[in-house]
Formats: C-alpha cells, sequence, structure tokens
C-alpha cells in the first residue's frame, strides 16, 4: 500500500488556521517538532530576557520567540521556526504576517533528537534567506556556538563556553555570560 503525501502551497499555508504547535515545512511538507522541554524553555528565557532588554534600550528592532514562521522560499514551500529571533528596524519590512527574509539573528536551542543533517538543512535555509548570525546553543556542551553569514557563507565566530561571554556581531555591545545562559 502507497500512502500519497500532498504537499501545501504557499496559498494554502496563507489561508490556513493558526497552528500554535512547533513545526517547519520543508518542501511542502509539515514536520512538526515536540513540545519544547523545560530546561530548553529555561535556556530561552536565560537569553531572552537580555537580549530583549539590549534591544529596546537601543531601540534596534523586536526580538520573538518560536513559533513564528520565517518563509525561505514559497515554491516548493519551505518555511523554519528558529527558537529566538530578532530583526532590525533596517529589516522591518520584512515582517507581516509571517517573516519573509532573513531575521538579522536567529537563535536554536539544540536538542538530542536534532542530528547533524537537521542542523545544516537549517543553516543552508538561514543562508539562503540571509540571515547574519546564527547561534548555536548545545544545553549538553553547555556552550554557545556564532555563525556569522560572510560572503555567502557561515563562518564560526567562535564557541563560547561556561565563563565565558557570547558575543554578538550583529548586536554590536552586547555581551551575555554563558554561565547566565545555563543557571
Amino acid at each position: 500500500m502507497t500512502v500519497q503525501t500532498r504537499r501545501l502551497t504557499y496559498e494554502e499555508y496563507l489561508a490556513g488556521p493558526e497552528i500554535k504547535a512547533r513545526y517547519d515545512i520543508v518542501d511542502g511538507e509539515m514536520i512538526m517538532a515536540p513540545a519544547p522541554t523545560l530546561g530548553h524553555q529555561t535556556i530561552l528565557r536565560q537569553i531572552f530576557l537580555p537580549l530583549h532588554r539590549f534591544v529596546t534600550e537601543h531601540h534596534l528592532g523586536e526580538v520573538w520567540f518560536a513559533p513564528l514562521d520565517v518563509v525561505i522560499q514559497r515554491e516548493p514551500l519551505r518555511t523554519r521556526q528558529p527558537d529566538l529571533l530578532f530583526v532590525s528596524n533596517e529589516r522591518a519590512g520584512i515582517l507581516g504576517p509571517v517573516i519573509e527574509g532573513g531575521p538579522d539573528l536567529v537563535v536554536e536551542v539544540l536538542s538530542p533528537a536534532n542530528t547533524r543533517s537537521d542542523v545544516e538543512g537549517k543553516l543552508e535555509d538561514y543562508r539562503q534567506v540571509g540571515v547574519q548570525e546564527c547561534w548555536l546553543v548545545s544545553p549538553e556542551a553547555r556552550s554557545v556556538e556564532v555563525l556569522e553569514l560572510g560572503e555567502g557563507e557561515w563562518r564560526r565566530v567562535g564557541i563560547f563556553g561556561l565563563g565565558d561571554q557570547v558575543q554578538s556581531q550583529v548586536l554590536s555591545g552586547l555581551a551575555l555570560a554563558v554561565t547566565e545562559i545555563f543557571s
């Protein structure tokens, strides 16, 4: 017996109901993600609060939590939902019912379920839409890897562990203590 999968189009996606669950759409197929764990959400809070405070105090743009779709391409439909994202005032034109274009900064908190292929796929999609900086947060290693887009390719800025401060290239002057992220 063969199971036929119908691909979701961009128009169907926009017309569909608001879904509160976490998912990505890859080539028209909705891929559901499990609900984040309490530890995952705690790490996000520890990053969000100082990030939001910094962005707000300096009037730089907006910071949001998932689930919030970033449209990578319309055909075949592909969306991603980074755990956190920052869109600068200069890039506010990408904002609408969904985000159509690359946020300045995305944060992905990794889970044991993430495969190398999953992470590489997300990074490729973020590269494609021009995300300028990506933080890969590893609860297991208690570290944050910062990647910067330069000349169309990801370049590792650094891997920051306990005792270090995460430095953002996009948000000059922002420094977050890794110890605080994992406290």
